[in-house]
């Protein structure tokens, strides 16, 4: 069932293109998800902790996929 395998790949690519930013992506959601409301961090500051590291994950894998 070869056809089968390279059809799950093939969609599985439409939507990740690269499995280190995804990876990367849900580490970040994962770690803010608990950590922020544990430490007492205010609501105004949730949302730019969050885009700022999701901000600093996209430009690593930019930066990452311009090198090579």
């Amino acid at each position: 069932m070869p056809w089968l395998r390279s059809i799950l790949a093939e969609i599985w690519g439409l939507f990740v293109d690269d499995g280190t930013f995804a990876v990367a992506i849900l580490v970040w959601l994962a770690v803010c998800w608990p950590v922020l409301p544990h430490f007492g961090v205010p609501p105004e500051l949730k949302g730019p902790i969050l885009f700022a590291g999701l901000a600093t994950v996209l430009v690593e894998s930019a930066l990452r996929r311009a090198r090579s």
